[in-house]
């Protein structure tokens, strides 16, 4: 008990600190060290344990890594009633605009708060962020902090990496890929670096 209360404490420390360091979040030692002490106590998700086995075979027919259904826990703790105030909604708390983009109705019925659909659309959307970025990390960073931001960052600083742009990103995105790699290390014993799509080579075009 008193590890975890050291951990939220050291979380809350690392959300209004910003970046120290153009090396960026995936290499700062403290986010990567929180975030795994944070996970290591965290049990699955009970609402993860009746859906996951259909959440892979959605991310498999998107030829997506399955183990990014595990994103979700990220994003909504497996409720896929969750709504946040900025107006994300469902498992994968998609966005209405990114919604409509990927063929999802938000009214008068709202396609988000089908856990199916919620996952295929996201999926989707990661797809299309990993043909445009190539790099897992960047994936996420655009997923969270939106491709627009992402793209116009690597281009003004000609960098290539999530590690050379998160000095500018916001506070949550730079917390948010470290947060997504524990979950994933601490779910299926692999990192960003280690996943592999499934089925067609998914190829790259930025």
């Amino acid at each position: 008990m008193i590890g975890s209360a050291v951990a939220a404490i050291s979380l809350l420390v690392l959300w209004a600190t910003p970046a120290r360091s153009q090396t960026g979040v995936m290499d700062d030692p403290d986010q990567a060290h929180v975030w795994r002490a944070v996970m290591q106590d965290t049990n699955v998700p009970f609402e993860a344990r009746e859906k996951l086995v259909q959440l892979q075979a959605v991310f498999d027919e998107a030829q997506v890594p399955r183990e990014l259904v595990w994103l979700a826990e990220v994003e909504s703790a497996f409720n896929p009633s969750a709504r946040s105030r900025a107006g994300a909604v469902g498992l994968y708390q998609l966005m209405p605009q990114t919604a409509k983009s990927l063929g999802l109705s938000v009214e008068p019925m709202d396609e988000r708060l089908i856990p199916e659909e919620n996952a295929r659309a996201a999926a989707r959307y990661l797809r299309h962020l990993y043909c445009r970025f190539g790099d897992w990390a960047l994936v996420l960073a655009a997923y969270n902090a939106g491709e627009t931001r992402v793209h116009r960052l690597l281009t003004e600083t000609e960098a290539n990496s999530f590690e050379m742009i998160a000095p500018l990103l916001p506070a949550e995105t730079r917390a948010y890929v470290p947060k997504t790699e524990a979950v994933l290390r601490r779910r299926e014993q692999c990192g960003l670096r280690d996943l592999r799509p499934t089925g067609a080579r998914l190829v790259a075009s930025r």
